[in-house]
């Protein structure tokens, strides 16, 4: 529940700034007309807006200026700490009152209902129905009573101690401990060095609870707040609410000022070299502090487009330099983006292939460097613009069906950070009037001012094994200071050829099925290619794409087996017909199409989407990836070679954590050879030739595979499209099925124990395992009974013994190879509680078997169950998937129809039925993470 802000590698573009032909760009951008902003007298700001995406539903949030960087030092850690006891009192809802009203009315705590804090906002969040006038209205009551009146009683503050001191221990780890020795660096003596949002252990422990009331007493005030409302409601209504409500409490008086909280600029390069025995990689980020860039004139906004039109080149460049024989580093990236509080920042991150950190430095470098030297050439600066116009023009057409909680997310990055929220209508305009207009000579001059030799901080992280291998600071600023030495200027390679060519002729459809209670239509193609059709209007330019077929990596033997499962990686990585990745990647700028081939254990296929104008594009991918996959021996020879170092690497230096879920996946594959974890050995037995041919023989026949289409279409305007590629592939009329590999858990009880780590931590996994009657009735119930018991678990092993920061039951099940069912509870905690939590959490299991689920849990469920169902049946992903798992297991795809007789079926007496059918000691496995042995 907690959010610190990141180091930004790459900036999402989150808006388009906008405006008309001649505009003159000194003017102010507008604000959206379709938002409602106020001011009430007490100096609250807010935010309303209404928008019918999902229907009857609105998210609501309370907004803070107020982070750990207003923490005194005796406060570290307590505006986090102040998040918490939101959910912990407050005067409408006394003690955890607040959650257990919330659940009744179908909304679900952690995943609907939660919050965040970061070094400058407490940010709450809060989405609710709004057909119930009882429950929108009392929302608001919730969120005014966050504002100002959570009551922060002392028995609260202390039981909510263990659960923060929980949430401290799960922080720790390498990468705590070592951003606490290079953080002073980074930010020099700035306050933004001492407030990491968690706070200290000794302040946790010991603070009084006058002095967490005094924070909130003197932080959460009107003039720092915000209101947010978007959804489907009266928005007139709503603005009554809130003035009424909001403007009632009182202005702050003698207000403690806001302060501001600079970072000192100094001189040249600072160098910080920081090592732990359980880090994994050799790291190196190199961080320029630059003034933040003001987003206030529509010239601004155009400046926004120029920042985001180079780090879109400067990383595509990056990317190709991994698609080499020889890639210099494991990752590379670069890009202009926010730093923290009032500052921006260039920053570059390098990761080492084979422990070779000045070659993934200075091939990082060296891009800036070329493109400070040469520039950027036209026809990146073309695709690029095309691409991003192709981004603002999809959220253009989606105006009408985007979510509420995207258009609150603008609303509080404008009120904490005056990021502008011009509407997409004006931004869709600014772009295609202003993204022309920006020259190439306007992209280059930027480097200029991002490669400074001042205010720039290296930090190179590396595993305490390697330290031997590192280099000293002023080898480091020798790699800095001689970077781009003989760089020449960017060739930009493209193939200007067809996706496609020479395609047989066209085949047609044999066979048509309706299913009217789906809306989905059935087609059978003449090569038996078999095609489910699920149109909608729930978004405008989006069709999702899947195809399924039996076999995957089950019909090789445990020799091929590294091989079959990298086959889709090769040809993924290899592109297809004459054009390599790199290639096919220009070849598709300005379409929206994303499609990836997968061969798994027990088939293979295909994911993607596409929007409605470029699904020919899409199924000439399919197309291609079936017809003329490709392998690219050199980018092969690279993938392999990288890959080998980042398991060398992982093997070398593995964290607690990895060794744990190692360990597990292990147990409960019952240690057979494909269930064991990665290692360089293993990799080392896959064959990317050998990879390939597999790759070709799933692909070889289509008369097996059924597609999947949910989304923007019309059956009859998209079948012509169908018979033209689909019905073209590739068909041998031959029939497989996976082979079932006899891969189970073992059975009887087993309890193992993983000593690794340094940090005093633990973690748990309690799991049952058996065999499964497949059916929708055990499905549902056992559903339920995992979400019931996270319930109870959260309200006993999180609330009432203080013991955990997380915890939670996962309940899987499947028909393929054979029914089985997998019921898991894990949890991290101190070594000390690991076994006495873990029986505690056996004695709620055992009390849901003698008595069954308490009527009142049954019926959080089942109000959770019909608030998500509500929204998730009108959700393309929510079809797809339905559609997916049905056909694949040859199930009948009307029962998800049928979700709320079986939510009429979940009663006391079968939650107790279904705990001791599948929750029993006859298969059990309990394991446990503790420190290595001193």
């Amino acid at each position: 529940m907690k959010q610190t802000k990141l180091l930004l590698f790459m900036v999402v573009f989150g808006w388009a700034n906008a405006a008309f032909s001649q505009t003159d760009l000194k003017k102010p951008i507008p604000l959206d007309p379709k938002v409602r902003y106020g001011k009430l007298p007490n100096g609250m700001t807010y935010y309303i807006r209404k928008n019918e995406e999902p229907k009857k539903r609105a998210e609501l949030y309370l907004v803070n200026k107020v982070g750990a960087i207003q923490e005194e030092d005796k406060e570290n850690g307590l505006a986090h700490f102040t998040e918490h006891m939101a959910f912990n009192g407050t005067k409408s809802f006394p003690k955890n009152e607040l959650v257990h009203y919330l659940q009744r009315a179908g909304i679900k705590f952690g995943d609907d209902l939660n919050a965040f804090t970061g070094q400058d906002q407490t940010v709450y969040q809060l989405p609710v129905p709004t057909d119930s006038a009882d429950i929108f209205n009392k929302a608001f009551v919730v969120l005014e009573d966050w504002a100002h009146n959570i009551t922060m009683e002392d028995s609260e503050i202390n039981k909510e101690r263990g659960v923060i001191l929980e949430e401290f221990r799960g922080g720790k780890g390498a990468a705590q401990r070592m951003r606490d020795k290079w953080l002073p660096t980074l930010v020099g003596d700035s306050k933004y060095g001492k407030r990491t949002v968690i706070g200290t252990e000794d302040i946790l422990k010991n603070f009084t609870p006058e002095t967490i009331r005094n924070f909130y007493k003197t932080w959460y005030r009107p003039d720092l707040q915000a209101i947010l409302a978007v959804g489907d409601f009266d928005i007139d209504q709503v603005e009554k609410t809130i003035k009424e409500r909001f403007g009632a409490i009182p202005k702050a008086t003698n207000a403690k000022p806001f302060g501001k909280y600079p970072i000192p600029d100094f001189k040249g390069t600072r160098v910080a070299i920081v090592t732990d025995p359980e880090q994994p990689y050799m790291i190196a980020q190199m961080v320029t502090k630059l003034p933040k860039a003001e987003e206030k004139t529509l010239n601004d906004s155009r400046e926004t487009l120029k920042r985001n039109l180079f780090n879109q080149m400067l990383q595509a460049r990056l990317q190709e330099l991994q698609q080499q024989a020889n890639p210099p580093f494991l990752f590379g990236g670069a890009s202009y983006g926010g730093f923290i509080g009032d500052y921006d920042s260039f920053a570059n991150i390098a990761v080492a292939k084979d422990g070779n950190l000045e070659a993934a430095v200075k091939a990082v470098l060296d891009e800036g460097v070329r493109v400070k030297n040469f520039g950027f050439t036209a026809t990146e600066l073309e695709r690029t613009k095309k691409q991003l116009l192709t981004a603002v023009e999809k959220r253009f057409k989606e105006k009408d069906k985007t979510k509420s909680a995207s258009y609150v997310n603008e609303y509080m990055n404008n009120f904490l950070e005056e990021t502008p929220v011009p509407g997409i209508e004006f931004s869709y305009e600014f772009v295609k009037e202003q993204l022309d207009g920006i020259k190439i000579e306007e992209v280059n001059a930027l480097v200029s001012k991002y490669l400074t030799p001042d205010n720039r901080t290296v930090i190179i992280m590396a595993s305490e094994k390697d330290k031997a291998k590192l280099p000293t600071e002023a080898q480091v600023l020798e790699w800095i200071n001689g970077a781009g030495k003989g760089v020449t200027a960017y060739v930009d390679k493209v193939v200007d050829k067809p996706l496609v060519e020479n395609l047989p002729a066209a085949g047609r459809t044999t066979s048509t099925k309706q299913i009217a209670e789906l809306g989905v239509t059935e087609l059978t193609l003449s090569n038996g290619v078999k095609v489910i059709l699920k149109p909608t209007e729930f978004k405008n330019d989006e069709i999702l794409i899947g195809a399924r077929s039996q076999g995957g990596t089950s019909l090789y033997s445990d020799k091929d087996f590294m091989s079959a499962g990298l086959s889709d990686a090769v040809v993924e990585e290899s592109g297809v017909g004459e054009f390599n990745q790199n290639a096919l990647k220009k070849y598709l700028t300005g379409k929206v199409v994303n499609i990836s081939p997968f061969v798994s254990e027990n088939e293979e296929g295909f994911t993607g989407s596409s929007s409605p104008k470029d699904l020919e594009t899409a199924l000439q991918l399919i197309y291609a990836y079936f017809t003329k996959p490709r392998k690219d021996s050199e980018v092969i020879k690279g993938f392999m070679a990288t890959q080998r170092s980042a398991i060398q690497n992982m093997k070398a230096s593995p964290s607690p954590e990895a060794v744990f879920q190692d360990t597990l996946s292990t147990l409960l594959g019952n240690y057979n050879f494909r269930r064991l974890p990665i290692s360089v050995e293993r990799w080392d037995m896959a064959n990317p030739d050998r990879a390939f041919e597999i790759y070709k023989e799933r692909f070889a026949d289509a008369s097996d595979f059924t597609f999947f289409f949910t989304g923007s279409f019309k059956v009859e305007q998209i079948k012509p499209l169908l018979e033209k590629y689909l019905a073209a592939l590739p068909s041998q009329n031959k029939k497989e099925s996976f082979r079932d590999l006899g891969i189970r858990a073992p059975k009887g009880k087993i309890d193992k124990k993983v000593y690794k780590g340094i940090e005093q931590k633990s973690q748990a996994s309690l799991v049952y395992t058996g065999d499964y009657e497949y059916n929708d009735d055990n499905n549902w119930q056992l559903d339920a009974l995992e979400e019931i018991l996270n319930i109870k678990l959260i309200e006993v092993i999180r609330e009432k013994e203080s013991g955990v920061y997380g915890i939670g039951a996962r309940a899987t099940y499947g028909k393929v190879p054979a029914p089985r069912y997998n019921f898991r509870i894990g949890y991290g905690t101190g070594p000390e509680r690991v076994d006495e939590l873990a029986t505690k959490t056996l004695a709620v299991i055992d009390d849901i078997k003698k008595n069954g689920a308490t009527q009142t849990d049954i019926d959080k469920f089942k109000a959770e169950t019909r608030r998500a169902m509500e929204v998730q049946v009108k959700e393309n992903g929510f079809w797809q998937n339905q559609l997916i798992d049905a056909y694949s297991k040859n199930e009948d795809p009307k029962t998800v129809l049928d979700w709320e007789k079986q939510l009429n079926k979940i009663t006391v007496a079968s939650t107790k039925a279904t705990a001791n059918k599948y929750l029993n000691d006859t298969n059990f496995i309990k394991v446990v993470l503790l420190p290595e042995k001193k």
